[in-house]
């Protein structure tokens, strides 16, 4: 099995501007090109920029989360801060978080491996917690030597 932690993390704030995936579940190709056309969009226009203006620190925020029975894809950052503009404030609960750490080419190989090592590995095989929803991240810590790393956080539960 991949490596991972479980780790305590205190209730925190993802400010994320959002897209509906419209791809079926096992379209990953699919829900790929829909993310990466996301990130494309806040990237040209500003919006990334203007997010990581009012964030609490460094980190960049891809966030999973299903609303109201569609499949929801942000953009975000972690803050306090609000702004009119179309963003959804993701909470995230205190308490167990699945932890699993990595680093890729580029933001997106990150993201796709680490949830690919998530809900393909950990996940299914693990005996003594389990995912039972709520809002999941792919965290963008930096780079270093040509490298993006970074972390997923998920939250989970004791079985």
């Amino acid at each position: 099995m991949a490596a991972y932690t479980i780790e305590e993390k205190e209730s925190f704030i993802v400010l994320g501007i959002g897209t509906e995936l419209k791809s079926e579940y096992t379209d990953y190709a699919g829900m790929n090109k829909e993310k990466e056309n996301l990130w494309r969009a806040v990237e040209q226009d500003g919006r990334l920029d203007a997010l990581k203006a009012i964030a609490t620190n460094d980190y960049i925020f891809a966030v999973n989360e299903a609303v109201n029975h569609k499949r929801m894809y942000y953009a975000g950052v972690m803050t306090e801060a609000s702004v009119p503009e179309e963003h959804r404030v993701i909470q995230f609960p205190k308490g167990q978080y699945l932890v699993i750490k990595g680093e890729g080419n580029s933001a997106d190989e990150l993201s796709s491996m680490l949830t690919g090592i998530a809900f393909g590995q950990v996940l299914p095989e693990a005996g003594n917690f389990a995912y039972v929803g709520g809002p999941n991240a792919t965290v963008e810590m930096g780079q270093r030597d040509g490298l993006v790393y970074g972390e997923m956080w998920i939250p989970v539960v004791g079985k």
